[in-house]
C-alpha cells in the first residue's frame, strides 16, 4: 500500500470515528431531552439549533443544575472527552451559561461538582494543548531598527532584545477546584472560548454579556454619558437632584441588595479574558447586531463602575478604553468605507 493510500485510509477511519462519536453524543442527549428526533441524518446540525440551545440553557439555569449527579453535566463532560473538534465547539457554546451560573452561585456555597467537572475538563484540554508553554506576544523595541530600514550599526545587548509580554502564564494540572484556583480555571476556559469565538453564534455572546453585568454587581447607568457630559453640567445635575436624597438612597439600597447577590471577585486572571470577549462583541464582525452591541456596551459600563468602586487602576484603563471605542463605533452610523470606489454609470474619459 502506498503512502497516499494509507493517508486516505487513516483520514476515512478518523472521519467515520468522529461521525460515530457525534451520533453517540446525540443519542445520549436525546435521553435527557426527549423532544429530540432520533431520525435526523445530521445530528450535529440539530444540536446547533437555536431551540435546542435555549432548552439546554434553561436546564443549566435550573436551581438543581450543576450537581455531581446531573445528567446534563455528565453529558457535557463526556462530550469534551470525545476529542471531536465539532463537539468541543458545541460545549463551548454553553460555556457562558455554565461559567455564569457557576460563579453566581459561589456566595451560596452550594455544591456544584457537575459544573466544576466540566470546567476542569476544559482546563485539562487547554493544559495539554499548550504543553507547558505560556501564551506570549512579542513587543517591538523602538531602539532597534525595523525590518523596513537599513542599519549600518547593529546594537545587541539585553536592553534591545525582543520583549515578550505574557498574555497567559503556563498552566499547571489541577484535579480539583479550590477557591484559590477558581478564577484561573474559569479564566482559562474563557480563553479557550475566546480562541473559538469567531465560530460561536450570537446567542451565547449575549448570555455572556448578561452574566458580566451580574458579576460586576454595579449599575453602569451613571457612566452612560461620562464622555459627553461636562463636569459643570454633571455638578449642576447633582445639585438639582439634591432635594430627593432620601428617596434616591432608598432606591439605591434596593438596587444594591439585588446586584450584590451575583457579585463575584474579579482578579485579573479572570477579568482579562472577560474583557477580550467583550472587545470582540463591541468591535468584532458581529457588532452590527444591535442587541449584542448594547449588551456588551452595558456590560463594559458595569465593569467600569465596578473598577471605579474598587479603585482598581489595572481594570479602569481597559474598561474605559472599551467604552471610548464603543462610542466611536456607535457614532459611525453611515458605515461609509472611505477606501471603497463609488459605483456610477458615468464613464469618465
Amino acid at each position: 500500500m502506498s503512502n497516499g493510500e494509507a493517508t486516505t485510509t487513516t483520514t476515512t477511519t478518523t472521519t467515520t470515528d468522529s461521525l460515530e462519536k457525534i451520533q453517540s453524543a446525540f443519542q445520549s442527549l436525546s435521553t435527557i431531552i426527549p423532544t429530540l428526533s432520533s431520525s435526523t441524518n445530521n445530528p450535529l446540525s440539530l444540536l446547533l439549533d437555536h431551540s435546542i440551545y435555549s432548552h439546554i440553557s434553561s436546564l443549566l439555569r435550573h436551581p438543581n443544575s450543576g450537581s455531581g449527579d446531573n445528567n446534563l453535566c455528565r453529558w457535557l463532560y463526556d462530550t469534551i472527552q470525545s476529542g471531536v473538534p465539532d463537539l468541543h465547539l458545541l460545549v463551548l457554546r454553553f460555556l457562558p451559561v455554565i461559567a455564569g451560573v457557576y460563579l453566581s452561585r459561589i456566595p451560596c456555597r452550594k455544591p456544584q461538582a457537575g459544573f466544576e467537572a466540566v470546567l476542569l475538563a476544559l482546563y485539562a484540554h487547554e493544559t495539554t494543548a499548550r504543553a507547558g508553554q505560556a501564551v506570549t506576544v512579542s513587543v517591538p523595541d523602538l531602539s532597534q531598527p525595523s525590518v523596513y530600514h537599513e542599519s549600518k550599526v547593529v546594537v545587541k545587548n539585553n536592553s534591545t532584545d525582543l520583549n515578550l509580554a505574557v498574555l497567559s502564564p503556563s498552566l499547571e494540572p489541577h484535579g480539583t477546584v479550590r477557591s484559590s484556583r477558581r478564577a484561573r480555571i474559569v479564566g482559562v476556559a474563557l480563553e479557550l472560548f475566546y480562541s473559538k469565538i469567531s465560530q460561536i453564534p450570537i446567542e451565547p455572546k449575549i448570555d455572556f454579556c448578561e452574566f458580566c453585568k451580574i458579576w460586576a454587581g454595579q449599575d453602569g447607568n451613571m457612566y452612560k454619558d461620562f464622555e459627553e457630559e461636562e463636569e459643570g453640567a454633571a455638578e449642576e445635575r447633582r445639585l438639582k437632584e439634591g432635594g430627593s436624597d432620601e428617596v434616591l438612597e432608598t432606591e439605591e439600597e434596593k438596587s444594591e441588595r439585588k446586584k450584590i447577590e451575583g457579585r463575584v471577585p474579579l482578579p485579573w486572571e479572570l477579568l482579562q479574558p472577560v474583557l477580550r470577549i467583550l472587545a470582540h462583541c463591541l468591535l468584532g464582525p458581529n457588532n452590527k447586531d444591535k442587541v449584542l452591541f448594547e449588551a456588551a456596551n452595558e456590560a463594559c459600563r458595569c465593569l467600569f463602575a465596578r473598577a471605579m468602586h474598587d479603585v482598581n487602576a489595572k481594570a479602569i484603563l481597559p474598561t474605559r478604553s472599551l467604552l471610548r471605542l464603543s462610542k466611536s463605533v456607535l457614532g459611525n452610523v453611515n458605515d461609509v468605507d472611505p477606501t471603497e470606489l463609488p459605483i456610477t454609470n458615468v464613464i469618465s474619459l
